[in-house]
C-alpha cells in the first residue's frame, strides 16, 4: 500500500452549471488551481482543463458557462483515490491525467494530477516498499527514469531486454551512455518532450520519447524515457500503411464514382465523400466543407430535400427519394442502412445522382432508337427495292403507285384482287406481294381458273378423298388449298370460275376451312388468296355471271395494274431488260437505236408486257445486224398494216380545227408510213421529235379504240 501525502492533494474549484449567471471571470483572480470542476444538483460532473480555453477569449473576458461546457472533460473514467492507494490500483491510477481524492466522509474534497503522483513515487524511491519499481517492472513498455544529474536511476526488466543490456550495465550510469545526449540536454535545457526518435545501434533499434519531469511547473527534476522495440514499432506502421492503404483505395474509388457519395453516422454527421458533387453543395459554398456537418441539418435548410436520412433512419431500410435542388435541378438520392448485429444503424451510404442528366442522356437515346428504327426501315425498304427491281421493271409515276401499294399490302395477310388487262404483270405482282410478305418462306401455287376444264378445276382446288369418283387416284388428292397451306394460293382468271365452284370457295374464304371431294369431314387451311382478272367482275356481277358475295369477299384490297400504254416510260426500261436477257442467253449484242426505241414509245401495245417481251425477240432473231434500228422495228410492227382508218380527202365543209385535225393526222400518218422514223417524220413536217412522238401515240390510241369498238 502507499500512502497518499497530504501536499499532493489539490483544492476543487468549483462553478454550479444551476447557476449560469455567476461570472466566473470575476472570481478568476483567485483561482490558482489549472482546474475548473463543474457542479450539477450539488453533484460535480466534469471538468475544464484552463489550457484548453482560448487565450484570447479568457484575456479579454468573453468566456461563458455555457462555452465552459464545451470544453468539459467528463470524470466518469476517474479513478478515486481514499488515503491509501493499492498497487492493481496505482497503474490505473497513472494512466489518466488525474485521480479524484475521497475523505473518510466519502466527499471528493480534491484531486491528484499525475505529474504529482509520479513525482512523489520518485521521492519514495528508497523506501522499503519501492512501489516505483514494481510500477515500472509491470508496464510493458521500457521505461528508464533519469535524475537531474543525467543518471539513470531506475527503469524496468522489458527496457533492459529492448537495449540489450543488464542492470549493473546501466544501473547509475550516464544516459547519455544509452541514449541520444543531444536530445537529452534539449529536453533539460527546454523543458520540451521529444518524441518518436529512432535510435539504432550496432546491439538494438529502439523507438524514444523523452519526456521531462518538471517540479512546481518549473523546474526541470529529471527524465522519463520510454523506449518501443522497432520491430512491434514496426509491425504497428506496418499495420498503420495498410490501414492508410485501405483509406487511400477507398477514395480513390470514392473520387471515381460518377454518382455523389456520402458516408454519415447514426447521428447524421457527414464522414467522408466522394469528389463528385452535385452543384447544389457548390451553390451554397459547401464544396470541402462537407466533413463534420449533419446532413439533416443542410436537409432542413432545403438543399436536400425531401429528406432521405430521416426516412433511412425511421424505415431501417433502403430508401429512394427525388430530391430539388436551389436551382431547380433534379437529382435521385438513394440511401443504404448498415445495421449492427443489435439491429441499429452504424452508418448511411447516401448515393446521389443529377437526373437532369440521365433525362437528357434518356431523349438521346430515345432520339438514337428513333434514328436507329428510321435507318432500319430506310435498309427494309432499300432491300425491298432491290427485290422489286428483280421483278418489276419500272420508272413511271402509275407505276410508283402500284408498287407503294404493293409494299403495304405486303406486310399483311389480306385476300388482294389484281386487276389489269392481259399481259400487264398481274401474276408478277402476286410474286412480288408473295416474297415482300411474311409468308415467303411458304408455298406460293398458282392455277388458272379458265385453263383448266371445269370437270377437274374442283377436284384441283379442294382435292379428293380415295374412291371419290371414277378414274380418281387410289390414294385421293391433296387440292391446291391444303398443298398451300401457310403459303400463298394465285387464282388466275378467277372470272373464269364456274358459279358452283364460286360457292366452294366462299364458305373456305369465310370458314377457312376446305371440304375435299367425296368427303363430309372438314380440315382447317391457313391461305393467303391473291386473284387476278383481266375482265370487269362488276359487269359479271350484274349479269348474274359471278356472285356479289364472292367479289366483295375477294375485293378486300383491290390493285389496278394499268396496260402498257399508260406508262410509256416503262418501255424502253422493260425493251432494255428482254434485250439484255436475251443477249446474255444467247452470248450477243442486239442494242436498240434511239430511233427505233421511238418507234417502240408510239406503239399502242395491245399484248402490254407479254407483247413487248415477244416483240423482242422477234426483233433479236430477225435482225441482220446487232444494231436494231427503225426500219427494222416497223417492220416487225407492220407499221404499213396498222389499220389506221385514213379519212378520206376533205370534200365538204366542216369546222376549221377538225379539218385542221383531220389534216395533220392525215400528215403525220404517211410521214411515218413513208420514213419510218419520228425523227425523219419531224424533219420533213418541219416540228419536234417529240411532237410527232406525242400525236403519233394519239392517233394509234385513237384507232386502237375504234377497233376495239368494232
Amino acid at each position: 500500500m502507499f500512502p497518499i501525502p497530504p501536499g499532493i492533494i489539490r483544492p476543487i474549484v468549483k462553478l454550479s452549471l444551476d447557476q449560469p449567471e455567476i461570472d466566473w471571470q470575476g472570481q478568476r483572480p483567485n483561482i490558482k488551481e489549472p482546474l475548473i470542476f463543474l457542479e450539477e444538483k450539488g453533484t460535480i460532473v466534469a471538468y475544464v482543463h484552463l489550457k484548453d480555453l482560448p487565450v484570447s477569449l479568457v484575456e479579454e473576458s468573453r468566456i461563458t458557462v455555457n462555452q465552459l461546457k464545451k470544453h468539459a472533460r467528463s470524470i466518469a473514467e476517474l479513478y478515486i483515490l481514499t488515503e491509501t492507494l493499492h498497487f492493481p490500483a496505482l497503474f490505473q491510477t497513472l494512466g489518466k491525467e488525474l485521480a479524484l481524492f475521497k475523505d473518510e466522509r466519502g466527499k471528493i474534497t480534491g484531486y491528484v494530477l499525475r505529474e504529482d503522483l509520479l513525482l512523489e513515487l520518485f521521492k519514495q524511491e528508497n523506501r522499503e516498499t519501492n512501489f516505483l519499481r514494481v510500477l515500472l517492472a509491470s508496464i510493458p513498455m521500457g521505461i528508464f527514469i533519469i535524475d537531474s544529474r543525467g543518471t539513470i536511476v531506475n527503469y524496468n526488466e522489458t527496457g533492459l531486454k529492448m537495449i540489450r543490456a543488464s542492470a549493473a550495465q546501466v544501473s547509475n550510469k550516464p544516459a547519455d551512455m544509452i541514449f541520444d545526449a543531444k536530445h537529452l540536454n534539449k529536453v533539460f535545457l527546454t523543458g520540451e518532450p521529444i518524441l518518436n526518435q529512432i535510435h539504432i545501434t550496432n546491439d538494438f533499434g529502439i523507438l524514444v520519447d523523452y519526456s521531462p519531469i518538471i517540479n512546481n511547473g518549473k523546474d526541470v527534476e529529471g527524465l522519463i524515457i520510454i523506449v518501443q522495440d522497432l520491430p512491434a514499432v514496426e509491425q504497428m506502421a506496418m499495420e498503420l500503411e495498410a490501414v492508410k492503404s485501405i483509406n487511400k483505395d477507398l477514395n480513390a474509388v470514392l473520387s471515381s464514382i460518377y454518382d455523389e457519395i456520402l458516408v454519415v453516422d447514426a447521428k447524421g454527421t457527414i464522414l467522408r465523400h466522394s469528389d463528385s458533387l452535385i452543384p447544389r453543395f457548390r451553390d451554397a459554398n459547401l464544396s470541402g466543407k462537407l466533413i463534420g456537418k449533419n446532413i439533416i441539418d443542410l436537409e432542413n435548410k432545403g438543399l436536400l430535400a425531401p429528406s432521405v436520412t430521416k426516412a433511412v433512419m425511421e424505415k431501417k431500410e433502403r430508401v429512394s427519394v427525388v430530391q430539388e435542388t436551389p436551382s431547380g435541378k433534379k437529382v435521385l438520392a438513394v440511401g443504404n442502412p448498415i445495421i449492427d448485429d443489435n439491429g441499429n444503424i452504424e452508418r448511411i451510404i447516401i448515393a446521389s445522382r443529377d437526373i437532369t442528366e440521365t433525362t437528357r442522356l434518356r431523349s438521346e437515346l430515345r432520339e438514337m432508337k428513333k434514328l436507329s428504327a428510321r435507318y432500319k426501315r430506310e435498309l427494309e425498304q432499300m432491300k425491298m427495292r432491290e427485290q422489286l427491281n428483280k421483278k418489276l421493271i419500272y420508272c413511271s409515276k402509275k407505276m410508283e403507285e402500284v408498287v407503294a401499294q404493293v409494299q403495304k399490302v405486303a406486310k399483311f395477310s389480306s385476300t388482294v384482287l389484281i386487276q389489269g388487262e392481259s399481259g400487264v404483270g398481274k401474276e408478277v405482282i402476286a410474286q412480288v406481294i408473295h416474297q415482300l410478305g411474311p409468308r415467303k418462306e411458304k408455298p406460293f401455287l398458282k392455277i388458272n381458273c379458265g385453263a383448266i376444264p371445269e370437270t377437274l378445276l374442283e377436284s384441283e382446288l379442294f382435292g379428293y378423298v380415295k374412291g371419290a369418283f371414277t378414274g380418281a387416284d387410289p390414294k385421293g388428292k391433296d387440292g391446291y388449298f391444303k398443298q398451300a397451306d401457310q403459303g400463298v394460293l394465285f387464282l388466275d382468271e378467277i372470272g373464269e370460275l364456274p358459279l358452283h365452284l364460286q360457292v366452294k370457295l366462299l364458305r373456305v374464304l369465310q370458314e377457312r376451312e376446305v371440304t375435299p371431294i367425296g368427303s363430309t369431314e372438314t380440315y382447317p387451311v391457313d391461305v393467303q388468296i391473291i386473284a387476278a382478272t383481266n375482265t370487269d367482275l362488276k359487269a359479271l356481277v350484274a349479269k348474274g355471271k359471278f356472285r356479289e358475295d364472292l367479289f366483295y369477299r375477294l375485293n378486300v384490297i383491290p390493285i389496278y395494274v394499268p396496260p402498257l400504254r399508260e406508262r410509256l416510260e416503262d418501255i424502253p426500261l422493260l425493251a432494255f431488260h428482254f434485250l439484255r436477257q436475251l443477249n446474255k442467253r444467247y452470248h450477243t449484242y442486239y442494242h436498240l437505236t434511239p430511233d427505233a426505241l421511238n418507234l417502240l414509245e408510239a406503239y399502242t401495245w395491245p399484248g402490254n408486257i407479254r407483247e413487248l417481251q415477244n416483240i423482242i425477240e422477234r426483233l433479236v432473231v430477225t435482225a441482220d445486224d446487232e444494231e436494231i434500228d427503225a426500219e427494222v422495228v416497223s417492220q416487225v410492227l407492220k407499221l404499213n398494216e396498222s389499220a389506221v382508218n385514213v379519212k378520206p380527202v376533205i370534200t365538204n365543209i366542216m369546222p376549221l380545227k377538225e379539218a385542221f385535225d383531220a389534216v395533220e393526222e392525215q400528215l403525220i400518218t404517211q410521214a411515218m408510213k413513208l420514213y419510218k422514223t419520228t425523227t425523219k417524220a419531224a424533219k420533213v413536217l418541219g416540228i419536234s421529235q417529240s411532237s410527232v412522238s406525242r400525236k403519233y401515240q394519239k392517233i394509234l390510241e385513237k384507232s386502237f379504240v375504234e377497233r376495239s369498238g368494232e
